[in-house]
């Protein structure tokens, strides 16, 4: 593995729910090994067919604002009544490795991270509002009013998007993971091979 690869950026994909961040994500990882997802902590309940510590850290609320009080978290965001964040000794594990950390975030958490992460590269996945109302729909795993909140959610996320870094429209899959792709293929094309970047205020 090319020695600069320690040295990448974090990558932030951000968007609204619905978009399709995870998907292009799971296109788009296997185009380059030297990428790896940080697995986010979250109070959420599991789902059905979901593993501690890889989907997701799951973690009991009263230990999660812990882990927030003792300055354990690079990002953490309060969406849809459950806590998520993105613990610092995951980034640190996965730079130690030499591989370029991939985060899947929501709009807040990945602001924070482009605050804190001065190499940060954000990319906001986005979609037809008509289209992000279907997907979430047909999703259909919360109740009618979660839903609701959720497609609100999404419509506010949309006026965010020139915040980041990158724009992507998921109006066309296989269109969109290529877009991904070269984002990624320049960024780590373009890193720098001096000293391992490090997240402001750690």
């Amino acid at each position: 593995m090319p020695s600069s690869t320690a040295n990448a950026p974090v990558f932030v994909v951000t968007g609204p729910s619905g978009a399709g961040k995870g998907t292009l994500i799971d296109l788009v990882l296997p185009r380059f090994p030297e990428l790896a997802v940080a697995v986010s902590a979250t109070t959420r309940t599991r789902r059905p067919g979901e593993v501690d510590g890889v989907h997701y850290w799951f973690l009991e609320r009263d230990e999660f604002e812990r882990r927030i009080a003792e300055g354990e978290f690079l990002e953490w965001v309060d969406y849809v009544d459950n806590l998520y964040g993105t613990l610092k000794s995951e980034i640190d594990r996965l730079r130690r490795e030499g591989r370029a950390p991939l985060l899947e975030l929501e709009t807040d958490g990945a602001l924070r991270v482009k605050r804190r992460v001065p190499d940060a590269v954000t990319v906001f996945v986005t979609a037809p509002v008509d289209e992000l109302e279907r997907r979430l729909r047909d999703r259909a795993t919360e109740s009618s009013g979660v839903i609701e909140e959720r497609i609100a959610m999404a419509q506010r996320q949309l006026e965010l998007r020139e915040l980041f870094d990158e724009v992507i429209e998921n109006d066309d899959r296989d269109r969109a993971a290529d877009l991904l792709a070269a984002i990624v293929a320049r960024r780590l094309a373009n890193a720098p091979n001096g000293s391992a970047a490090t997240m402001a205020g750690t």
